[in-house]
Protein backbone atom coordinates (compact mmCIF):
# COMPACT_ATOMS: atom_id res chain seq x y z
CA UNK A 1 0.00 0.00 0.00
CA UNK A 2 2.89 2.34 0.84
CA UNK A 3 4.60 1.80 -2.44
CA UNK A 4 1.12 3.04 -4.38
CA UNK A 5 0.42 6.01 -2.43
CA UNK A 6 4.06 6.81 -3.12
CA UNK A 7 3.16 6.55 -6.52
CA UNK A 8 0.56 8.34 -6.63
CA UNK A 9 1.48 11.37 -5.05
CA UNK A 10 4.52 11.43 -7.43
CA UNK A 11 7.20 10.72 -4.93
CA UNK A 12 10.30 8.65 -4.52
CA UNK A 13 11.82 6.78 -1.29
CA UNK A 14 13.99 9.62 -1.27
CA UNK A 15 11.70 12.19 -0.80
CA UNK A 16 9.14 10.12 1.11
CA UNK A 17 5.78 11.71 2.24
CA UNK A 18 5.56 13.00 5.65
CA UNK A 19 2.74 13.33 8.00
CA UNK A 20 2.45 17.25 7.39
CA UNK A 21 1.06 18.55 10.19
CA UNK A 22 2.67 16.21 12.87
CA UNK A 23 5.68 17.90 11.72
CA UNK A 24 4.37 21.60 12.14
CA UNK A 25 3.52 20.93 15.79
CA UNK A 26 6.46 19.03 16.86
CA UNK A 27 8.65 21.48 15.09
CA UNK A 28 6.95 24.49 16.33
CA UNK A 29 6.09 23.01 20.19
CA UNK A 30 10.14 22.36 20.09
CA UNK A 31 10.84 26.25 19.45
CA UNK A 32 8.15 27.24 21.88
CA UNK A 33 9.80 25.13 24.17
CA UNK A 34 13.45 26.31 23.48
CA UNK A 35 12.24 29.92 23.94
CA UNK A 36 10.06 29.30 27.31
CA UNK A 37 13.34 27.79 28.86
CA UNK A 38 15.63 30.74 27.48
CA UNK A 39 13.09 33.37 29.36
CA UNK A 40 12.16 31.76 32.20
CA UNK A 41 15.83 30.79 33.22
CA UNK A 42 17.42 34.01 32.99
CA UNK A 43 19.78 35.98 33.76
CA UNK A 44 19.90 36.99 29.70
CA UNK A 45 15.98 37.37 29.58
CA UNK A 46 16.09 39.24 33.16
CA UNK A 47 18.43 41.56 30.97
CA UNK A 48 16.39 41.86 27.99
CA UNK A 49 13.22 42.21 29.20
CA UNK A 50 13.34 46.04 28.90
CA UNK A 51 13.21 45.88 25.27
CA UNK A 52 10.04 43.57 25.04
CA UNK A 53 8.51 42.77 28.26
CA UNK A 54 5.53 41.36 27.04
CA UNK A 55 7.01 38.71 24.85
CA UNK A 56 9.73 37.51 27.33
CA UNK A 57 6.65 37.16 30.02
CA UNK A 58 3.78 35.50 27.98
CA UNK A 59 7.23 32.95 26.57
CA UNK A 60 7.91 32.65 30.67
CA UNK A 61 4.60 31.52 31.37
CA UNK A 62 2.59 29.96 28.78
CA UNK A 63 4.78 28.73 25.78
CA UNK A 64 5.29 25.85 28.26
CA UNK A 65 1.84 24.45 27.23
CA UNK A 66 3.44 23.62 23.91
CA UNK A 67 4.52 20.64 25.66
CA UNK A 68 0.71 19.74 25.28
CA UNK A 69 1.21 19.15 21.72
CA UNK A 70 4.19 16.56 22.32
CA UNK A 71 1.75 14.73 24.12
CA UNK A 72 -1.41 14.79 22.18
CA UNK A 73 1.06 13.77 19.24
CA UNK A 74 2.55 11.17 20.99
CA UNK A 75 -0.65 9.69 21.88
CA UNK A 76 -2.01 9.68 17.72
CA UNK A 77 1.83 8.19 17.13
CA UNK A 78 1.41 5.90 19.67
CA UNK A 79 -1.58 4.28 18.42
CA UNK A 80 -0.25 4.14 14.85
CA UNK A 81 2.39 2.24 16.38
CA UNK A 82 0.94 -0.16 18.56
CA UNK A 83 -3.05 -0.47 17.12
CA UNK A 84 -2.65 0.98 13.89
CA UNK A 85 -6.13 -0.59 12.58
CA UNK A 86 -7.80 -0.51 16.19
CA UNK A 87 -7.72 -3.37 17.22
CA UNK A 88 -5.58 -4.99 20.56
CA UNK A 89 -3.12 -7.47 19.22
CA UNK A 90 0.12 -6.91 20.89
CA UNK A 91 1.60 -9.78 21.86
CA UNK A 92 4.70 -9.18 23.81
CA UNK A 93 4.29 -5.90 25.98
CA UNK A 94 7.35 -6.30 28.07
CA UNK A 95 10.00 -6.31 24.53
CA UNK A 96 7.77 -3.26 23.40
CA UNK A 97 8.12 -1.63 26.49
CA UNK A 98 11.88 -2.56 26.24
CA UNK A 99 12.17 -1.46 22.74
CA UNK A 100 11.20 2.03 23.94
CA UNK A 101 13.16 2.21 26.60
CA UNK A 102 16.33 1.52 24.29
CA UNK A 103 15.38 4.00 22.02
CA UNK A 104 14.75 6.74 24.89
CA UNK A 105 17.70 6.25 27.33
CA UNK A 106 20.60 6.14 25.32
CA UNK A 107 20.74 9.44 23.73
CA UNK A 108 19.18 10.83 27.25
CA UNK A 109 21.71 9.86 29.28
CA UNK A 110 24.24 11.36 26.85
CA UNK A 111 22.52 14.91 27.18
CA UNK A 112 22.32 14.45 30.81
CA UNK A 113 26.16 14.12 31.14
CA UNK A 114 26.64 16.92 28.70
CA UNK A 115 24.29 19.00 31.02
CA UNK A 116 26.54 17.61 34.03
CA UNK A 117 28.97 19.25 31.98
CA UNK A 118 27.48 22.56 30.76
CA UNK A 119 26.92 23.22 34.41
CA UNK A 120 30.17 22.42 35.58
CA UNK A 121 31.47 25.35 33.54
CA UNK A 122 28.31 27.56 34.10
CA UNK A 123 29.32 27.67 37.82
CA UNK A 124 32.54 28.65 36.70
CA UNK A 125 31.11 32.06 35.46
CA UNK A 126 27.82 32.60 37.21
CA UNK A 127 25.69 32.14 40.23
CA UNK A 128 22.39 31.09 38.87
CA UNK A 129 19.43 28.66 40.31
CA UNK A 130 19.75 27.08 37.05
CA UNK A 131 22.68 25.67 37.40
CA UNK A 132 22.56 21.94 39.02
CA UNK A 133 24.48 20.54 41.42
CA UNK A 134 27.29 17.90 40.42
CA UNK A 135 25.11 14.41 40.74
CA UNK A 136 26.08 11.49 42.71
CA UNK A 137 25.79 7.93 41.22
CA UNK A 138 22.23 7.21 42.91
CA UNK A 139 20.70 10.82 40.87
CA UNK A 140 22.79 9.15 37.84
CA UNK A 141 21.00 5.77 38.56
CA UNK A 142 17.62 7.80 39.00
CA UNK A 143 17.95 8.96 35.82
CA UNK A 144 18.69 5.94 33.83
CA UNK A 145 15.79 4.28 35.42
CA UNK A 146 13.63 7.37 34.29
CA UNK A 147 12.75 7.55 37.87
CA UNK A 148 14.19 10.82 38.66
CA UNK A 149 10.96 12.52 40.06
CA UNK A 150 9.47 9.50 41.62
CA UNK A 151 11.99 9.00 43.61
CA UNK A 152 12.20 13.21 44.62
CA UNK A 153 16.14 14.12 43.01
CA UNK A 154 16.77 17.26 40.88
CA UNK A 155 16.37 16.85 37.43
CA UNK A 156 19.69 17.54 35.66
CA UNK A 157 18.70 19.52 33.00
CA UNK A 158 15.08 21.37 32.56
CA UNK A 159 12.83 18.60 30.12
CA UNK A 160 14.35 15.67 31.86
CA UNK A 161 10.96 14.98 33.10
CA UNK A 162 8.81 14.76 30.25
CA UNK A 163 11.21 11.97 29.01
CA UNK A 164 10.22 9.63 32.21
CA UNK A 165 6.78 10.30 31.74
CA UNK A 166 6.65 9.87 28.32
CA UNK A 167 7.67 6.51 28.99
CA UNK A 168 5.19 6.05 31.76
CA UNK A 169 2.43 6.59 29.52
CA UNK A 170 3.65 4.46 26.55
CA UNK A 171 4.27 1.48 29.35
CA UNK A 172 1.09 1.71 30.00
CA UNK A 173 -0.99 1.76 27.07
CA UNK A 174 1.53 -1.20 25.86
CA UNK A 175 0.08 -3.27 29.09
CA UNK A 176 -3.64 -2.25 28.32
CA UNK A 177 -3.71 -2.64 24.63
CA UNK A 178 -2.13 -6.42 25.73
CA UNK A 179 -4.75 -6.69 28.21
CA UNK A 180 -7.67 -6.19 26.26
CA UNK A 181 -6.45 -8.42 23.45
CA UNK A 182 -6.52 -11.09 25.79
CA UNK A 183 -9.86 -11.03 27.86
CA UNK A 184 -12.17 -9.39 24.87
CA UNK A 185 -12.98 -11.49 22.32
CA UNK A 186 -13.36 -9.98 18.67
CA UNK A 187 -16.72 -8.71 18.68
CA UNK A 188 -15.57 -6.51 21.54
CA UNK A 189 -12.18 -5.57 21.34
CA UNK A 190 -12.65 -3.20 18.71
CA UNK A 191 -14.67 -0.92 21.44
CA UNK A 192 -13.03 -2.11 24.46
CA UNK A 193 -9.86 -0.74 23.85
CA UNK A 194 -11.40 3.07 23.34
CA UNK A 195 -13.67 2.46 26.23
CA UNK A 196 -10.83 1.73 28.88
CA UNK A 197 -8.86 4.73 26.96
CA UNK A 198 -11.92 7.36 28.01
CA UNK A 199 -12.00 6.03 31.20
CA UNK A 200 -8.37 6.78 31.58
CA UNK A 201 -9.19 10.41 29.91
CA UNK A 202 -11.92 10.90 32.51
CA UNK A 203 -9.81 9.73 35.45
CA UNK A 204 -7.05 12.02 34.45
CA UNK A 205 -8.62 15.44 33.39
CA UNK A 206 -11.25 15.32 36.77
CA UNK A 207 -9.13 13.98 39.10
CA UNK A 208 -5.50 13.58 38.85
CA UNK A 209 -4.40 16.26 36.82
CA UNK A 210 -6.23 18.28 38.91
CA UNK A 211 -3.87 17.34 41.74
CA UNK A 212 -0.07 18.66 40.94
CA UNK A 213 1.15 16.47 43.40
CA UNK A 214 0.40 13.76 40.48
CA UNK A 215 2.74 15.49 38.37
CA UNK A 216 5.25 12.70 38.62
CA UNK A 217 3.22 10.28 37.44
CA UNK A 218 1.44 8.96 34.32
CA UNK A 219 -2.08 9.65 35.28
CA UNK A 220 -1.81 13.01 35.36
CA UNK A 221 -0.97 13.54 31.87
CA UNK A 222 -3.19 10.85 30.62
CA UNK A 223 -5.91 13.08 29.59
CA UNK A 224 -3.74 14.82 26.72
CA UNK A 225 -2.35 11.53 25.96
CA UNK A 226 -5.42 9.37 25.48
CA UNK A 227 -6.98 12.41 23.03
CA UNK A 228 -4.38 11.77 20.69
CA UNK A 229 -4.64 8.14 20.64
CA UNK A 230 -8.42 8.72 19.88
CA UNK A 231 -8.18 10.76 17.53
CA UNK A 232 -5.92 8.86 15.60
CA UNK A 233 -8.86 5.90 16.08
CA UNK A 234 -11.46 8.56 15.12
CA UNK A 235 -9.40 9.74 12.08
CA UNK A 236 -8.96 6.14 10.51
CA UNK A 237 -11.07 6.50 6.94
CA UNK A 238 -11.78 2.57 7.28
CA UNK A 239 -14.21 3.27 9.85
CA UNK A 240 -18.40 4.22 9.26
CA UNK A 241 -19.13 8.02 9.89
CA UNK A 242 -21.27 7.02 12.74
CA UNK A 243 -18.38 5.08 14.30
CA UNK A 244 -16.00 7.61 13.47
CA UNK A 245 -18.85 10.25 14.99
CA UNK A 246 -19.14 8.37 18.46
CA UNK A 247 -15.18 8.34 19.09
CA UNK A 248 -15.08 11.88 18.15
CA UNK A 249 -17.85 12.06 21.04
CA UNK A 250 -15.48 10.30 23.06
CA UNK A 251 -12.69 13.22 22.61
CA UNK A 252 -15.19 15.87 23.04
CA UNK A 253 -17.40 15.42 25.84
CA UNK A 254 -15.42 14.44 28.79
CA UNK A 255 -12.76 17.39 27.84
CA UNK A 256 -15.20 19.55 27.53
CA UNK A 257 -16.98 18.37 31.08
CA UNK A 258 -14.10 18.83 32.59
CA UNK A 259 -13.03 22.20 31.31
CA UNK A 260 -16.40 23.51 32.71
CA UNK A 261 -16.04 21.95 35.95
CA UNK A 262 -12.24 23.29 36.26
CA UNK A 263 -10.63 25.15 33.41
CA UNK A 264 -6.97 24.76 32.87
CA UNK A 265 -5.58 26.41 29.65
CA UNK A 266 -3.00 23.41 29.42
CA UNK A 267 -6.26 20.84 28.57
CA UNK A 268 -8.16 23.38 26.04
CA UNK A 269 -4.70 23.45 24.05
CA UNK A 270 -4.57 19.40 24.05
CA UNK A 271 -8.33 19.21 23.05
CA UNK A 272 -7.24 21.47 20.15
CA UNK A 273 -4.33 19.97 19.16
CA UNK A 274 -6.61 16.49 19.52
CA UNK A 275 -9.09 17.76 16.87
CA UNK A 276 -6.90 19.21 14.49
CA UNK A 277 -5.01 15.71 14.25
CA UNK A 278 -8.94 14.34 13.86
CA UNK A 279 -9.00 16.25 10.73
CA UNK A 280 -5.32 16.75 9.16
CA UNK A 281 -3.37 14.28 11.70
CA UNK A 282 -3.42 11.26 8.74
CA UNK A 283 -2.79 13.49 5.68
CA UNK A 284 0.98 12.82 4.07
CA UNK A 285 2.10 15.61 2.41
CA UNK A 286 5.60 15.98 0.07
CA UNK A 287 8.60 17.19 1.73
CA UNK A 288 10.25 18.77 -2.31
CA UNK A 289 9.94 22.35 -1.42
CA UNK A 290 12.12 24.58 0.94
CA UNK A 291 9.56 25.33 3.26
CA UNK A 292 8.28 21.89 3.86
CA UNK A 293 12.15 20.43 4.12
CA UNK A 294 12.63 23.10 7.14
CA UNK A 295 9.79 22.31 8.82
CA UNK A 296 10.67 17.94 8.48
CA UNK A 297 14.19 18.87 9.55
CA UNK A 298 13.29 20.76 12.69
CA UNK A 299 10.30 17.68 13.30
CA UNK A 300 13.21 14.73 12.86
CA UNK A 301 15.46 17.08 15.48
CA UNK A 302 12.92 17.90 18.00
CA UNK A 303 13.71 14.94 20.38
CA UNK A 304 17.67 15.84 19.90
CA UNK A 305 16.79 19.55 20.49
CA UNK A 306 14.37 18.99 23.56
CA UNK A 307 17.53 16.70 24.91
CA UNK A 308 20.19 19.28 24.20
CA UNK A 309 19.05 22.24 24.21
CA UNK A 310 19.15 23.66 27.91
CA UNK A 311 22.91 23.06 28.66
CA UNK A 312 23.45 25.02 25.37
CA UNK A 313 21.11 27.60 26.81
CA UNK A 314 22.90 27.41 30.50
CA UNK A 315 26.19 28.18 28.52
CA UNK A 316 25.56 31.20 27.03
CA UNK A 317 23.93 32.82 29.56
CA UNK A 318 26.92 32.19 31.66
CA UNK A 319 29.01 33.24 29.05
CA UNK A 320 26.63 36.47 28.40
CA UNK A 321 26.49 37.26 32.30
CA UNK A 322 30.33 36.96 32.61
CA UNK A 323 32.02 38.29 29.50
CA UNK A 324 29.30 40.69 27.81
CA UNK A 325 27.78 44.38 29.69
CA UNK A 326 24.12 43.80 31.02
CA UNK A 327 22.66 46.07 28.14
CA UNK A 328 19.27 44.69 27.16
CA UNK A 329 20.23 44.89 23.33
CA UNK A 330 23.08 42.65 23.72
CA UNK A 331 21.40 40.33 25.89
CA UNK A 332 18.55 39.92 23.66
CA UNK A 333 21.22 38.85 21.31
CA UNK A 334 22.41 36.61 23.38
CA UNK A 335 19.42 35.00 23.76
CA UNK A 336 19.31 34.26 20.03
CA UNK A 337 22.68 33.25 19.88
CA UNK A 338 21.30 30.63 22.48
CA UNK A 339 18.07 29.88 20.45
CA UNK A 340 20.55 29.34 17.48
CA UNK A 341 23.26 27.62 19.11
CA UNK A 342 19.94 25.09 20.61
CA UNK A 343 19.13 24.39 16.88
CA UNK A 344 22.58 23.68 15.69
CA UNK A 345 23.23 21.22 18.95
CA UNK A 346 19.95 19.54 18.49
CA UNK A 347 20.83 18.92 14.51
CA UNK A 348 24.50 18.01 15.71
CA UNK A 349 23.35 15.52 18.21
CA UNK A 350 20.57 14.21 15.82
CA UNK A 351 23.49 12.95 13.52
CA UNK A 352 26.12 12.36 15.98
CA UNK A 353 23.68 10.30 19.33
CA UNK A 354 20.55 10.23 18.25
CA UNK A 355 20.84 8.29 14.82
CA UNK A 356 23.78 6.36 15.31
CA UNK A 357 22.23 4.64 18.76
CA UNK A 358 18.84 4.39 17.10
CA UNK A 359 20.64 2.07 14.11
CA UNK A 360 22.90 0.32 16.30
CA UNK A 361 20.03 -0.39 18.76
CA UNK A 362 17.55 -1.70 16.00
CA UNK A 363 20.39 -3.82 14.56
CA UNK A 364 21.84 -5.41 17.66
CA UNK A 365 18.81 -7.95 17.94
CA UNK A 366 18.75 -9.18 14.56
CA UNK A 367 22.63 -9.81 14.99
CA UNK A 368 21.86 -11.65 18.02
CA UNK A 369 19.71 -13.87 15.76
CA UNK A 370 21.81 -14.26 12.94
CA UNK A 371 24.43 -15.46 15.76
CA UNK A 372 22.53 -17.71 17.84
CA UNK A 373 21.34 -19.21 14.19
CA UNK A 374 25.11 -19.58 13.46
CA UNK A 375 26.05 -21.10 16.66
CA UNK A 376 22.42 -23.24 16.21
CA UNK A 377 21.13 -22.55 19.84
CA UNK A 378 17.97 -21.01 20.62
CA UNK A 379 17.51 -17.19 19.89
Amino acid sequence: MGINVTKRMGLNEANPAQFGLINLLKAVAAQLIVLHHLAFYGPMADYARPLMPNVIDWLGSFARIAVQVFLVVGGFLVAKSLFPEGRPELSNPLGTVWRRYAKLVPPFMVAMMVAVAASALANRWMTHDSISAPPDLLQLLAHALLLQGVLGYESLSAGAWYVAIDFQLYAVVAVLVWVCGRVAGDKLKAWLLPAMIVAGICASLLYFNRDSNWDDWAPYFFGSYGLGILAWLASDPRRRHGTSSLLLGMILLPTLAALVLDFRLRIAVALTVACLLFLFGRARSSTSGRRFSLIDGLAKISYSVFLIHFPVCLVVNAAFAHFVPAEPHLQAIGMLVAWGGSLAAGAIFYRVVELPLGRLLSTAPRLAYRDAAQLGTPS
